[in-house]
Order: structure tokens, then sequence, then C-alpha cells
């Protein structure tokens, strides 16, 4: 069940009507049993290794708190064990095995593991983190032991935010189920009109988008460079439309029944340097990755050297995060590399980007490289095979940015998605003067977007990019 479908709105309609009528007492239970339902929907039988991991952390959890000393680190370690075992076995175990084997291989060396390609449970990676958010914060003291078994599957399966994030903490969610959420109109219109964007979004922007990107990336050989650096621009935007689509549905779905989850985007192309962009793309994942791992590391309280190898580490953990694949350990190792020469470039010219951003000029020119940067990184992460990214650069400098365009779209749809990335940006540059959200004008606003969506949307029911995380 995607959101982009109408068995998703007659699902979202049916839940949240029956939300309301329940008294307070049984609510928990009715969202537990539709996220069962809505996870079931897509392959039934991995509720159960959901359900596992739910358990172990459920106790473990509760044995936390009940100990100190060395007998907490196991407790922790057993949680954080289970919930990797779990990533290892069916996202990373190909990964591992084809890698061995190959070397293995190379050197002459008599050993071979199974190589057993697992169906990947959909979502995995984000419901395991925010298992694991929940031990952590426990261990840590930050966070009380939900001795409410639903209460505390509910927290890892609500519907809204199982597939695709954001990553909520424990303290951030958990006694938000305690609470009598009433109905509250304004508090309604405001979550559907931000429903409504995220489905603009994902129909009517990334999903046009792909009618290009997703051709020009399948038949690289034979692609002008002017063709690849409009697909590859036009991939950049479809990521963010489609992921943070994703993100307004579920926190617009949350925020109609009374949830308040955390905001996931802010405006990441408006980033006028690497680390501004990992502060605004992202920021459940980003965010984790600070305070678990990079925090844990020593953080930036080392020496420049040890700093520098933390910065690496988290990036390319980051980029494995999202796919057992070199590309994605290459696209997060860029990003760290990315970082790291604008601090470097920071310690030997210390007022240079400074200077350069007291004026307009060198702010746009900051972030127009920044957009660059992140946009060849994206190339990584959408090409997966290495033989590919070399036609894709070989493709890209042996033409001429002359060339004619020979896109599947037409000139009028070209230049019609031209336009919906300039009225993005201008939106996402312009959000705080732009009250989109605002409930006083909800039936102009959700209107003209079910109009939009209506007329422009591309309705094939493309899966949400970040889904197969």
């Amino acid at each position: 069940m995607v959101f982009n479908s109408l068995q998703f709105l007659v699902f979202f309609g049916i839940v949240t009507s029956a939300y309301f009528l329940l008294a307070h007492k049984y609510r928990w239970a009715l969202l537990l049993a539709a996220s069962c339902y809505f996870y079931m929907a897509f392959v039934p039988v991995y509720l159960g290794i959901l359900g596992l991991t739910i358990v172990i952390d459920y106790f473990a959890g509760i044995y936390l708190e009940r100990f100190q000393g060395g007998a907490k680190k196991i407790f922790l370690g057993c949680s954080l064990l289970a919930n990797l075992g779990v990533l290892a076995i069916f996202k990373y175990y190909f990964f591992f095995t084809e890698n061995f084997n190959f070397l293995a291989n190379y050197f002459s060396i008599p050993v071979h593991f199974p190589v057993l390609n697992f169906l990947l449970p959909i979502g995995l990676s984000f419901h395991t983190f925010q298992a694991m958010s929940y031990t952590i914060e426990v261990y840590r003291g930050n966070q009380k032991a939900e001795r409410n078994f639903g209460i505390y599957s509910l927290y890892v399966m609500f519907y809204p935010q199982l597939v695709a994030g954001p990553i909520e903490r424990p303290q951030n969610l958990i006694y938000q189920f305690y609470e009598n959420h009433v109905w509250d109109t304004d508090r309604v219109k405001s979550g559907l009109l931000q429903m409504m964007q995220g489905f603009f979004k994902k129909v009517v922007i990334a999903d046009r988008l792909a009618m290009v990107v997703d051709p020009a990336y399948a038949n690289l050989s034979n692609q002008s460079s002017l063709n690849l650096i409009i697909a590859s621009i036009f991939y950049s935007f479809q990521i963010y439309c489609d992921f943070s689509g994703y993100s307004d549905i579920a926190i617009g779905a949350s925020k109609v029944m009374g949830f308040k989850l955390m905001n996931n985007f802010n405006a990441p192309y408006t980033a006028k340097s690497i680390p501004d962009f990992w502060r605004r793309w992202h920021i459940s994942l980003s965010t984790w990755f600070k305070d678990y791992v990079y925090f844990s590391l020593g953080g930036n309280r080392v020496s420049v050297p040890r700093w520098y190898i933390n910065i690496i580490i988290v990036f390319i953990l980051s980029g494995f995060w999202h796919g057992a694949s070199w590309n994605f350990v290459i696209w997060g190792a860029l990003h760290g590399l990315f970082q790291l020469m604008g601090l470097t470039l920071n310690r030997i010219f210390p007022n240079l980007a400074a200077d350069e951003q007291k004026s307009a000029a060198g702010v746009w020119m900051y972030r127009l490289l920044t957009f660059l940067l992140v946009t060849i990184a994206w190339v990584f992460f959408r090409i997966p095979k290495f033989g590919d990214i070399q036609i894709y650069f070989g493709q890209l400098t042996r033409g001429s940015i002359l060339d004619p365009i020979s896109l599947a779209f037409n000139t009028s749809e070209l230049l019609f998605s031209i336009l919906l990335i300039v009225g993005l940006y201008l939106y996402d540059f312009k959000r705080d003067k732009i009250k989109v959200d605002s409930v006083k004008l909800f039936w102009p606003i959700i209107s003209g977007l079910a109009f939009l969506i209506y007329f422009f949307g591309v309705f094939n029911l493309k899966q949400f990019i970040y889904f197969q995380f």
C-alpha cells in the first residue's frame, strides 16, 4: 500500500474516522492494528521479523532500566546486535558474501560462502534505527522504559512513518500515544494541506521528472552531454520531491490525528555549504548519525586528524545505510570529502567564506557550488554499477552542451518541468512568507492543489524511492 494510491486514501479515511470515534483508551490498539495491516499489505511474512526485534527491544529496555554497570551494557549490546543482525542478514548478507568470494577467488583462497539474496523487508532500515533509538535513549537515561508492550510496538510501527520515516526519538513520540487528542478543525486542515503538498510533490513533480530521468539513466551510452546534465539536475529534484513528499504526507497524516512528527526537510537546495545541506536534508537521519555515531566517536572534541576521520566514518556509514552497494558507499564518502575540503579551506582562509557571503552574489555562488557538488554526488547514488558510471562521465565529457536535446519529453513538457522546479525553489526560498499552510485559505489552496494534481499528476503508482531502504 503506497501513499500515492486510492487504497491508502480510503485506509487513511477509515482509520482516522475510527480513531476519533473510539474512546481514548482504545485508540492505541486501533493504530497498532492499522499499522500491522498497513505493513502486511506489502509482504505479510516480514511482520514476523519486525515482531521479533520488537520483543527483544521491549525486554531489553526494561532490563536496561533495572540494571547498572556491565550488565546494563550487555543488554544494550544484545539489543543493538539483534537489530543490526537483522539488517546484516536481510540487507547486507549478499553484499558481504559476494565481495568476500570475489577477494577469495582473486587471491586463490579455497573458501566460498553461499550467496543468498534475501528479499529486503520494506522500510527495514528506518524502523531498525527507530528501535535502536529507543534502547540507546533508555540506556542513557533520557527515556523511561515503556511497560505497555502495545504502546512500544506502536512506537516502532506507527503506520504514517513506518516505511520511510521520519525516524523519531522515543521521548518525542511515545508520550503522544498517551495523550487524548481531540478533534481540532484548524489542526486537521493544516495536516490535510501538508498531505496535499506531499501528493503534489510526488505525483506532479517527482514522477513527472522520472519520465526524463529513468530513460536517460537506463540508456547512458546513447545520451548527449546535455541530456545527461538535464537528467542529473532533474534527478536532484526528483529524489527531493519524492522523499520530502513522503515526509509531508506522513507528517500531515499524523497531524490530522493530533501527533507531531519532526520536520525532515528544510529547503535543502538553498544550502550555502555541504554541512548546511545536511542540516536541511533528511534531518531525522543526519541527527541520528550525529547523536549516536559522531558524538560517540568523539565528534570535534578530538585532534584535527581524528576529527576528520570521524566525519568520514559517519558519512561512509550513512551511505552504507542507504544500500548494500559500493555506489552508496562512494556517495557517502564524497559528501564526507566535500566536508573535509570545506573545513580545510576555512582553516587556511578563515575569512574567505565570511567575506564572500557579505554580498548577495557571494551567497548565490556558494548556493550554486553546493548544489553542483550535491548533484554530482547524486550520480553515484543513482547509478549502481561502476561500468555505467564510467559510461556516464565518458558521455558527459565526449559531447557538447550545444548538442540537440533528445529526451523523452517534448519541448512543452520540458518547459513545464523546468517551471515546476523553479516554482518549487522559489517556494522553498520564500516559504516563510508564502502561507501555503494557512488554514484561513484552506479551501482555495486545497482545491487548487487538487486541480493541479488531477490534471497534471502522473498516476503510475511509482513507488517512493526511499522505500528500498
